[in-house]
């Protein structure tokens, strides 16, 4: 008899190597990691992603990109419409999640896998997301959660994978980290609280400029196509740059506290220089052009009434 397929969403982290190995050697499934990126990853990561599921024990590793798609058919949206969940969250990662559990899905529906899986706790809106994504489109598989059902602490993950023997360094494991175009979430002990804040080593990045520097952003019929006087066909590159711009400042960063799906408080870091910006800066260009507008009408009102005409 063949062993079961089962398809894994991967991100590399704590929570899905864990899956890896508990799936693979406690459940006797064959494993199939797939890694949706949205842009939160440079080739090199990619590729470590890759060389680190191989060695947890997958039969088989994908790489899916959904960036121009995610872009498309989600970011420039939020940039139209200056969207910031409490005026504070641009929706780093709760925007992306949908692209990246129907990938997962139609991936698991393509190779006729038997169960699909995620790496998601119980706390939150991600389990939802991934949950009903799912449901909808591959009703026949079945649908395994470890972190959630077993309870798991990432203290937990992390002691069983060392007698395992997977030798890594944990340290900033203890931090869950998700990565994409439109910024990065972070979760730990911290953002369980009500008051504490995060260290500065949890953050992906660090700031390593203090100096002042002033930059220009171009948008074309709302999007962004140029940054620093670089111009730009493809607006994800424009995001990318103005990221690695900002994100040495410290720009961006906050704790969003939010009602999840599940009906508790939820709280999350966030890391999110170039979404900020464009949406701060995009706002500001929208008033402005409103104005103007808004003055051309005045003035056109202010002529016809002159003109006998201004009760049409």
């Amino acid at each position: 008899m063949s062993q079961q397929k089962v398809v894994l969403a991967f991100s590399g982290g704590l929570d899905t190597s864990f899956c890896v190995k508990y799936l693979a050697e406690d459940k006797g499934y064959e494993v199939h990691s797939v890694l949706v990126d949205t842009g939160g990853f440079s080739d090199e990561e990619l590729k470590t992603i890759e060389a680190n599921a191989y060695s947890l024990g997958v039969k088989n590793h994908a790489t899916i990109s959904k960036t121009a798609d995610y872009y498309n058919d989600c970011i420039k949206y939020l940039i139209f419409g200056n969207v910031l969940k409490n005026n504070t969250y641009p929706l780093s990662v709760s925007a992306e999640r949908v692209f990246q559990a129907v990938a997962v899905a139609e991936y698991a529906k393509e190779i006729g896998a038997n169960a699909i899986a995620h790496g998601s706790t119980g706390a939150g809106n991600d389990q939802v997301r991934f949950d009903m994504a799912f449901r909808i489109i591959i009703p026949e598989a079945e649908i395994i959660t470890p972190i959630r059902d077993l309870k798991l602490s990432r203290e937990a993950e992390i002691e069983y994978l060392t007698n395992k023997g997977v030798g890594r360094e944990w340290a900033k494991a203890a931090y869950s980290i998700n990565k994409g175009l439109w910024g990065t979430s972070v979760g730990g002990k911290e953002t369980l609280t009500s008051e504490q804040y995060l260290p500065e080593s949890a953050w992906p990045t660090q700031i390593t400029k203090t100096e002042p520097e002033r930059i220009t952003l171009d948008f074309v019929k709302g999007e962004l196509k140029g940054v620093a006087g670089e111009k730009f066909e493809n607006s994800v590159e424009a995001i990318q740059k103005l990221a690695a711009i900002a994100q040495p400042f410290g720009i961006g960063r906050d704790i969003h506290v939010g009602d999840t799906i599940i009906g508790i408080k939820g709280r999350v870091g966030f890391e999110a220089a170039a979404p900020l910006i464009i949406i701060k800066a995009h706002h500001t260009l929208e008033k402005h052009v409103l104005s103007e507008q808004q003055l051309y009408w005045k003035e056109l009102i202010a002529q016809r009434s002159v003109c006998g005409t201004g009760n049409a």
